[in-house]
């Protein structure tokens, strides 16, 4: 996900995306997302006036900032081809936005996805107005790691080799520096695990293809998946990854970034040296001076 890098088919997710609503669409895992990120947003005490929805591939965030309370007019922004209240045709990776325009930017399951986060975020901070707020979901790298296991496992064993089968989705301990970098204030990053029960991989797979995240990898093999190795998938999910019902489960780290554009206003690091109190008095200690051992009691 660095600059230059071109890791993920973005024109492949767009069909991928489109067919899954299409079909019967998996909407359970953005739906929670969206509840969680309504519960962060009010627990912030201010207004919006003008927020973004960037790239969300449903409408669940649309429609919880507005019953928020807090937010006024919000733009749908992304390359989804159906009708919204207002949105503007834009790739992720490309903002339409002036900058300094934005009071408030969210996104939902989406930015894991794009191929030059570091861009995409510095974009995002210059979009928001001095104090604005960036709060984004995104899929962690601890996503699916029972699918890529299976996977490797087979396709070594049936075919000798491994293609690549799931994204290499960010790490957590990553997005804090690239907030930073990004010139954003006030970044937290945190994440929570869920776990969805299957009653095989071939069901996991298939909310996969529903959910619109099936493989966009560049570097993904072309040809068709073998019969043999699709079953020795199934059957090695099934043994290391079952519960005593015989279901299986499916890992999803779900990552969550809040930020903030830079206002004087916001709280700021003390500088070294400025404390109005010593620490050792504080805690009713003698302080000892660096590279002096405290003497032992005999």
């Amino acid at each position: 996900m660095s600059s230059g890098s071109n890791i993920f088919d973005r024109s492949l997710l767009r069909v991928h995306q489109r067919r899954a609503r299409l079909q019967k669409p998996a909407t359970f895992l953005l739906d929670r997302v969206a509840t969680d990120l309504g519960e962060r947003l009010s627990a912030v005490l201010r207004r919006f006036d003008v927020a973004v929805d960037l790239g969300t591939p449903t409408d669940a965030v649309r429609r919880v900032l507005a019953t928020s309370g807090n937010v006024g007019t919000t733009i749908t922004a992304g390359l989804r081809d159906d009708e919204s209240i207002t949105r503007v045709a834009a790739d992720e990776e490309a903002l339409p936005f002036a900058d300094g325009s934005l009071d408030l930017v969210v996104s939902a399951l989406t930015l894991q996805f794009v191929n030059d986060l570091p861009g995409v975020l510095i974009q995002i901070r210059r979009a928001l107005k001095p104090d604005g707020l960036f709060l984004a979901a995104l899929a962690g790298g601890d996503s699916l790691t029972e699918l890529r296991s299976a996977f490797a496992a087979a396709e070594s064993e049936v075919e000798g080799g491994v293609s690549p089968r799931v994204a290499p989705f960010a790490d957590v301990r990553e997005l804090g520096g690239l907030l930073q970098r990004a010139g954003f204030a006030l970044p937290v990053v945190d994440s929570e695990r869920l776990v969805v029960r299957y009653d095989s991989a071939l069901a996991l797979m298939r909310d996969l293809r529903r959910m619109g995240a099936t493989n966009i990898l560049h570097e993904r093999r072309r040809k068709p998946l073998r019969r043999g190795t699709l079953e020795r998938v199934t059957e090695i999910y099934a043994d290391r990854f079952s519960d005593p019902d015989g279901r299986v489960r499916a890992t999803f780290e779900i990552i969550w970034l809040s930020a903030w554009a830079p206002h004087e206003s916001q709280q700021k690091p003390l500088k070294p040296g400025s404390a109005a109190q010593r620490l050792a008095d504080a805690l009713g200690t003698s302080e000892i001076p660096a590279g002096e051992k405290p003497e032992r009691s005999s």
